[in-house]
């Protein structure tokens, strides 16, 4: 069997498209199609469904998959290791949610090197859920950190830690509360406080009053800000009261510039997963960034 076959039936089956693989591999969409359909004659049966967006992998296709990716994984790294003399300096590209990646991922990894200088050069890129597992499923980071589990046997995951959430604000608005209001008057007694978020949904407001107050979200934000960072400083300079996690704000509230609105007896989590492809776990940098990750995770608990 055609290796050159192999390595873009994988690049297919991980990115998922046609279109997508043709662009990783520098070949254009028909020699793409062509060479599947190749492989396909060569096993006798099909390997991927087509879809109205993408492809879908048929169990074939995934067993193949499977067994095949490790391998070319192994020559590639193989390959790129013969090209230098000296032990190889590999690249580790990364992605996640920029705040938790800026004040976690980033600062953890950076402990990543031998004595004699870094081992591993990083590569960080930052976006949503979504964004990040697509562009590891489609080859363009290695490892990825998210709040969305993966689905499917094109990405393995694991827990890597769970955040807690807080209601903060500026310690003015908190004064406005006798003892015990907010408790005692749950969502309604915070109407006239204004709202920080990072979208227009309010998607950590929703999710804190949906879990704690079992009520709906205001109606709109006073301040719309897309990161977390942000949002952190509007609410520092008196701007209303948001959703944060702890990890962020807990020197401004050792600082009392923050006070937490409400303590309820099961905060809100989110988890973070680390998520790879799912045959890509073996390689040297990549195993020993997972490893270095889960353990500083432990930290972070």
């Amino acid at each position: 069997m055609d290796v050159a076959l192999l390595r873009t039936f994988v690049m297919v089956h991980r990115a998922g498209s046609f279109t997508r693989a043709a662009a990783l591999l520098g070949l254009s969409q028909p020699a793409v199609t062509s060479q599947i359909r190749t492989l396909e004659r060569q096993l006798g049966r099909p390997l991927f469904l087509r879809r109205a967006r993408g492809v879908t992998p048929t169990s074939v296709g995934d067993e193949l998959a499977h067994r095949a990716a490790p391998h070319l994984d192994a020559l590639a790294e193989i390959a790129e290791g013969a090209l230098t003399v000296e032990a190889p300096l590999r690249t580790l590209h990364l992605a996640g949610p920029p705040e938790f990646m800026a004040d976690r991922v980033l600062p953890a990894l950076a402990g990543l090197r031998d004595p004699s200088g870094p081992s591993v050069r990083l590569r960080a890129a930052f976006g949503s859920a979504e964004e990040v597992l697509e562009g590891l499923a489609a080859g363009h980071h290695d490892l990825a950190v998210t709040t969305r589990r993966p689905r499917g046997t094109l990405l393995s995951s694991g827990t890597l830690c769970d955040e807690e959430h807080l209601l903060v604000a500026a310690p003015h608005w908190a004064a406005r509360f006798p003892p015990g209001a907010v408790r005692r008057g749950g969502a309604q007694a915070l109407d006239k406080v204004p709202v920080v978020d990072v979208h227009e949904t309010l998607p950590f407001t929703r999710r804190y009053w949906a879990t704690v107050f079992e009520a709906p979200p205001p109606e709109h934000a006073a301040v719309v800000a897309p990161d977390l960072r942000a949002v952190l400083a509007c609410v520092v300079a008196g701007a209303g009261m948001a959703v944060l996690p702890r990890y962020l704000c807990e020197d401004t509230l050792l600082r009392r510039e923050l006070v937490t609105l409400l303590e309820p007896p099961l905060p809100p989590l989110r988890t973070y997963f680390l998520a790879v492809r799912t045959g890509t776990q073996s390689l040297p940098h990549l195993a020993a960034a997972h490893e270095w990750l889960m353990r500083a995770a432990v930290a972070w608990g």
